[in-house]
């Protein structure tokens, strides 16, 4: 089940349209922002402004129960209603379409309200928002996903699960990462009807699955570490997991036992451990590599050595893209007490690592966490240089996931959105670079 957003404009729909190959206008989604529904014929017109420009009101139409009116048309409509869960979609002709990024809305919808008197029953309701036009995805090269990160505290508040599949393609992105424990009901014995549920939700939306977040807690007993058995037994246990749900890998997520977070001592035996499973499922255990900890680093070439020791190819990196942030996210910052870079806490401080060293880790590279923080009004990130790393993953041929991990403020909605962003960006560069 889906359900719509509190705000009158939604947040999934807007998007150009076209006919016959030409881009002829754009579209977006109203909520009915009365109290209930009603028939279509008491529907008595939009205003439209978008990036201040007005739009006449004769020329929008209207889509409800999968008809296509104008005003006109839905004046004199008799079985047609706009129903409270039922999203209208509008759609505004206008040559050529919004361009790519940002853009702003205000909407005045207006309703005939018989049991009103005559001369206020023509009510109206006034909204203002934002949407993002998304290009779609360049075809070939990297591909595109979504973790459920991204909407930590919308998950389960205003969003389902299902709505975290509607937004993914909605966007034209094609993989979702989640959480084992953050988006199993159950964790870690899902009831089955809930699994058949999920793979209904892949086909329905064509979405796939990409990684499954999982946690080896080796400070979960008071007074004691996991052992190696205890972590191996841990981490097989989310590898067929993580395969009957469709994941191709997993991203453990070991304990650490310093600020550079060293993974515990345990890791390696647990990796060996179930190496064998692994190849049997045909799933890659990907170990992160996550800021503080740059790719030229003990903790990554660590990894490496493992890699190469075992031969196996089922263990490769995760890369989160936070290790080349050239910014301090001062939200961060400010919850230790000050926002001066040169006080910011080391594991704070952006590492900026190069593009040259992820350039030498791409061929042992299986996933990549698109972490971000904010991206503005004109598409610029604040703290990422997607201007480098896209040009980087392009040049090199790489053909992985790059899944969209926002990690900045938790206001509702506000993680949808800028994912949107994100993509757009990403999208743009990604153009650019084959240009």
């Amino acid at each position: 089940m889906t359900v719509l957003d509190f705000p009158i404009i939604q947040g999934r729909g807007f998007r150009n349209v076209e006919d016959g190959g030409r881009v002829t206008g754009f579209q977006f989604q109203l909520r009915n922002p009365n109290y209930r529904g009603g028939p279509a014929s008491l529907i008595d017109g939009i205003e439209v402004v978008v990036d201040g420009e007005r739009v006449p009101d004769h020329v929008p139409l209207w889509t409800l129960q999968g008809r296509t009116m104008g005003l006109e048309e839905l004046r004199a409509s008799t079985d047609v209603r706009w129903q409270l869960d039922e999203p209208a979609t509008i759609t505004v002709p206008f040559p050529g379409g919004l361009a790519v990024g940002v853009h702003r809305l205000e909407v005045t919808v207006f309703l005939r309200r018989s049991y009103f008197p005559p001369m206020v029953a023509r009510s109206q309701f006034t909204a203002t928002g934002s949407g993002v036009i998304v290009p779609p995805a360049p075809a070939g090269g990297i591909r595109h996903g979504v973790s459920t990160y991204s909407y930590t505290g919308d998950v389960n508040t205003s969003m389902t699960l299902e709505d975290v599949f509607a937004d993914i393609a909605d966007m034209g992105a094609t993989g979702i990462e989640i959480l084992g424990e953050g988006n199993l009901p159950g964790y870690p014995e899902p009831d089955p009807a809930w699994i058949d549920g999920w793979h209904d939700l892949v086909q329905r939306y064509g979405v796939t699955p990409t990684n499954f977040g999982c946690w080896v807690d080796t400070t979960r007993y008071p007074g004691r570490d996991l052992t190696a058995e205890e972590g191996a037994e841990q981490l097989q246990l989310d590898l067929r997991l993580a395969h009957r749900l469709g994941f191709t890998s997993v991203r453990p997520k070991f304990g650490v036992v310093s600020w550079d977070l060293d993974p515990h001592p345990i890791w390696q035996e647990t990796l060996e451990r179930s190496l064998d499973l692994a190849a049997e499922l045909d799933v890659v255990i990907c170990p992160e590599i996550h800021a503080p900890t740059p790719i030229r680093h003990p903790v990554t070439q660590g990894y490496l050595d493992f890699i190469e020791k075992t031969g196996t190819g089922h263990v490769k990196l995760l890369i989160d893209t936070g290790i080349f942030q050239t910014a301090v996210v001062r939200e961060n910052a400010e919850d230790l007490g000050t926002d001066d870079e040169d006080d910011v806490p080391p594991p704070l401080r952006p590492l900026r690592v190069p593009m040259a060293d992820l350039v030498e880790v791409l061929p042992h590279t299986h996933f990549i966490q698109a972490k971000f923080f904010e991206i503005d009004d004109d598409l610029n990130d604040l703290h990422v240089p997607w201007g480098d790393i896209v040009p980087t993953l392009e040049a090199a041929g790489w053909s992985g996931w790059l899944s969209s991990e926002y990690e900045g403020r938790r206001e509702p909605y506000r993680g949808r959105d800028q994912v949107r962003r994100q993509h757009a960006l990403v999208r743009s560069l990604q153009r650019g670079a084959r240009s």
